[in-house]
């Protein structure tokens, strides 16, 4: 699940699999800045918001694929696994310090949630359902998230509730297209990922966790090694050798989906205000989608298209309303 979750009361404390990296406040220094020195970095927040518009977006056709030649659950744990540990090792090489006892128990708590609820539900999901439709649904984590911190305290303020039930109804009319309801299994699944990545990013600023980068590498590693443990317990097996195809795109979900999309989202939390940061929760569905329609043949009815409308303004609502 990639991908993401726009809370930016929770945003604002982790790294981006959490999505709840710490938002650094600009220095003095920082703002004194020569114009050259500004248009870099304007330049740079651009390239990295096109590399999560399109990169997140892509991953639910990257997974769709993926699947042709992996089980889901070991597709997700070999995806977050190897992704973890080369972030792992990378970040060791350039100085950073391991994580603690307590920080790697507070990782794996959220790994779970995040790896193994979130991204291995929607893998398990896209078996049945299109990776378009998988991702609309996924959209509707903001509007979890906030249920969520209101239940732990913080409830939304009444204009918030517009977009929030206005959200809500749309995930259960998508659910209740044909598209999703052919198997009411991915359906479930599709509403059950999304609240655990609402869930543990909510627990992330609650436990002990690495600072930076490392704190997305070490869920990536917990969760990854969780999740191939469940897959070889549902009776996951690799039975023959996957086709080029599916390992073409296994390979685009560690290195692109799993390490430079978030090492993206990092330096755009950095850089502009968290309603921008994760407008990527309304755009990557309509990427999905279209991907899903030019590259996979997958159809889109109109309840489906009318589901994801409804989808989409809630939660730009939210965002608004949070901004």
């Amino acid at each position: 699940m990639r991908r993401c979750c726009p809370s930016h009361d929770i945003q604002e404390e982790r790294n981006p699999i959490t999505q709840t990296n710490s938002i650094q406040q600009n220095s003095s220094a920082e703002q004194e800045t020569s114009p050259t020195t500004k248009a870099q970095e304007r330049v740079g927040i651009i390239l990295a918001l096109l590399a999560l518009y399109l990169i997140w977006g892509s991953t639910y056709l990257g997974m769709s694929i993926a699947l042709t030649g992996f089980p889901p659950f070991l597709m997700s744990g070999i995806r977050f696994s190897l992704a973890g540990i080369l972030l792992f090792l990378l970040l060791r090489v350039r100085g950073n310090p391991a994580p603690s006892r307590a920080q790697w128990g507070g990782a794996a708590v959220v790994g779970t949630l995040l790896v193994v609820g979130g991204n291995g539900g929607v893998s398990f999901a896209e078996q049945w359902v299109a990776s378009g439709l998988a991702a609309v649904a996924v959209a509707a984590t903001p509007l979890w998230l906030t249920l969520i911190i209101g239940l732990m305290g913080r409830w939304p303020a009444r204009g918030e509730w517009i977009g929030l039930l206005l959200g809500l109804a749309g995930v259960f009319l998508l659910n209740m297209e044909h598209g999703l309801w052919a198997n009411p299994i991915g359906a479930i699944s599709l509403l059950l990922a999304p609240m655990c990545w609402s869930l543990g990013s909510a627990l992330s600023s609650r436990l002990s966790m690495p600072t930076g980068m490392m704190s997305s590498a070490a869920q990536m590693v917990a969760g990854g090694l969780i999740t191939l443990l469940l897959g070889l317990l549902l009776g996951e097996r690799i039975t023959h050798w996957p086709d080029l195809r599916s390992l073409l795109a296994l390979g685009y979900l560690v290195l692109f989906g799993s390490m430079i999309a978030y090492s993206a989202y990092g330096y755009v939390l950095r850089h502009v205000r968290p309603a921008l940061a994760t407008s990527y929760a309304y755009i990557n569905p309509a990427v999905a989608v279209l991907l899903g329609a030019l590259v996979a043949g997958e159809r889109i009815t109109p309840v489906g298209l009318f589901a994801m409308l409804i989808i989409l303004t809630g939660v730009a609502l939210v965002t608004l309303r949070r901004k």
